[in-house]
């Protein structure tokens, strides 16, 4: 057997779940802990080891790929070039943004930023996510809602998304975006725990310019205004699950009994039913609330059976 079923990983944050990771993977519930990040080799910022995932054997993750790096993510590719993780909002979580690959490199120490998307698993009856400001915001104003902790002034000045179960959403880099309560997803995003936080004080929380200084972190927000056309453009079509846009930096494709998968490192979350994911090496059962690791050495493989799964994985 080459493919890995993992147990959960969910690390501590600062905003409440709901229970949905419980009952979607059948663990005990974790109301602090609303996150469950899925084959991870990155650390949560400033907290390592936190977030590393373990394997089942005990062995973490990222030390087991550093040794055979080939067998796991195949001849092309130094590292795993993602993060996928489950996420329940049980609260609405702060406004908050991602600062791209340039800020990153820039002043952060890091060849990637953090663009995401989001593959909404269950949402209640009027669910919604804050994305983008519906017109533009100047310097001045921004800094004046992060200083005072405005947020009924910043929150006004965004676009208010319904989502709903099965949806699909690109969130790029420097996007000021919040995930409001009663959503259960699937993120996938490059492979980094930076956060600039326009909210922090109704989270307890001091401060989240990422050690930098708001001066400095609010310079990678994209203050511009997102018409209902470009937020469209943010979802994917003609069979797309995500726009093109997400092809620099990740792959997330929807999988059903009878598809093949192709050949390479990646994360399959089973969303629905129950099935096999079989292949040279792998005769593997897969169920709702699973979530597969899957090396590059597991070669071409076959979902079988009344099953709905995502496999997300770095772009090629």
């Amino acid at each position: 057997m080459t493919v890995e079923a993992l147990p959960a990983n969910q690390p501590e944050t600062f905003y409440r779940g709901a229970g949905r990771i419980a009952e979607f993977r059948n663990v005990p519930a974790l109301p602090d802990r609303p996150e469950d990040w899925v084959a991870s080799t990155t650390s949560r910022f400033g907290l390592a080891p936190s977030g590393l995932s373990t394997l089942p054997d005990g062995r973490v993750l990222a030390e087991a790929i550093a040794v055979d790096p080939r067998r796991w993510l195949g001849p092309d590719r130094t590292d795993t070039g993602v993060l996928v993780k489950l996420l329940d909002a049980g609260q609405r979580l702060p406004l908050h943004v991602h600062p791209g690959r340039r800020f990153a490199t820039e002043h952060l120490a890091s060849p990637y930023g953090k663009t995401e998307a989001w593959v909404i698993v269950s949402a209640r009856p009027g669910a919604y996510v804050h994305l983008g400001f519906d017109r533009d915001v100047s310097p001045e104003e921004l800094a004046k809602w992060v200083a005072e902790q405005d947020t009924k002034g910043m929150l006004a000045a965004t676009n208010r998304i319904p989502v709903a179960a099965g949806d699909a959403i690109l969130c790029p880099a420097g996007l000021p975006h919040a995930i409001g309560d009663g959503i259960l997803l699937v993120e996938i995003q490059e492979p980094t725990d930076f956060s600039v936080l326009l909210e922090y004080e109704e989270f307890g929380l001091a401060d989240g310019h990422l050690g930098l200084g708001y001066d400095l972190a609010l310079s990678c927000v994209d203050r511009g205004a997102w018409s209902p056309s470009r937020l469209a453009g943010l979802r994917g079509g003609e069979g797309r699950l995500l726009p093109a846009a997400a092809d620099e930096f990740f792959r997330a494709a929807r999988h059903r009994g009878g598809d093949r998968l192709a050949q390479g490192f990646a994360v399959l979350v089973a969303v629905a039913g129950e099935g096999r994911l079989r292949g040279e090496h792998d005769d593997v059962p897969v169920r709702r609330g699973d979530t597969l690791l899957i090396p590059y050495a597991a070669g071409p493989l076959r979902l079988d059976g009344p099953v709905e799964a995502i496999r997300l994985a770095a772009s090629a």
